[in-house]
């Protein structure tokens, strides 16, 4: 099932807050903490510690789940690993656009009739255009390779996309507004960038066109995390 955030208006519902934690205890005190968050993410270091523990409890909460798993793999281990993550009943996971169509493809037949939704990763946030091209040795500037990877994503049947927010205006133009971006890489003005290369503040990163922000360490590292969710809300009235 595919989810449309243009149909909610509440801004509290574009933010998905990501439990970056090594256990279900911590995850969950900051759960308790912020009761108002409908959506959480919850990535590898949490999903390898407890993903069972943690998932069953969020769905306990009537809470919508981010399961960034990125899963790159050959395509019969990739669609295999989809097909049980479904179980989860996660609302979005994600895999790599650059693991290529035929494990896109793979992939979307896993969770097709599912109540999950895949959405392609591009290009990590921390990767600048320099590693791109002297690390990585792609020969592209960064709209470019990421429009490609998210292009070939859509052909591949996905109906969604992570990338970073400094993509998303470009994408949108070529995609429509049917398409779903989720962005991680987004920091509200004054915060640290810390291993993130290509950030936007939240404002901006809905302006571009961004469905979905994912913001962790702003919220859960602040010293007060329910005033910085609450300040983050109030900069996208």
């Amino acid at each position: 099932m595919k989810i449309n955030l243009n149909s909610e208006a509440n801004p509290q519902a574009k933010i998905i807050v990501a439990l970056d934690f090594p256990s279900t205890t911590e995850a969950l005190n900051l759960c308790d903490h912020l009761p108002q968050v409908c959506f959480w993410k919850v990535g590898l270091e949490l999903f390898i510690a407890d993903g069972n523990t943690i998932l069953r409890e969020l769905k306990d909460r009537n809470k919508k789940i981010f399961l960034d798993l990125k899963l790159h793999d050959i395509p019969n281990t990739v669609a295999a690993a989809c097909r049980v993550a479904t179980k989860y009943g996660a609302d979005f996971l994600t895999i790599h656009a650059s693991g290529g169509k035929a494990m896109m493809q793979a992939a979307q037949a896993e969770v097709q009739g599912s109540t999950t939704q895949l959405l392609a990763v591009s290009l990590l946030t921390s990767i600048s255009s320099v590693e791109l091209q002297s690390d990585l040795l792609v020969p592209l500037e960064i709209p470019d390779y990421v429009a490609k990877l998210v292009l070939l994503a859509k052909d591949s049947g996905l109906t969604g996309a992570v990338c970073s927010p400094h993509e998303v205006a470009q994408l949108r133009s070529l995609l429509g507004d049917e398409f779903c971006f989720v962005t991680p890489g987004v920091r509200p003005a004054g915060s640290s960038f810390g291993d993130q290369s290509r950030v936007m503040t939240p404002k901006a990163a809905i302006a571009a066109g961004a469905n979905y922000l994912v913001i962790g360490r702003p919220i859960t590292a602040a010293p007060n995390p329910v005033a910085a969710w609450d300040n983050i809300c109030q900069e996208l009235l």
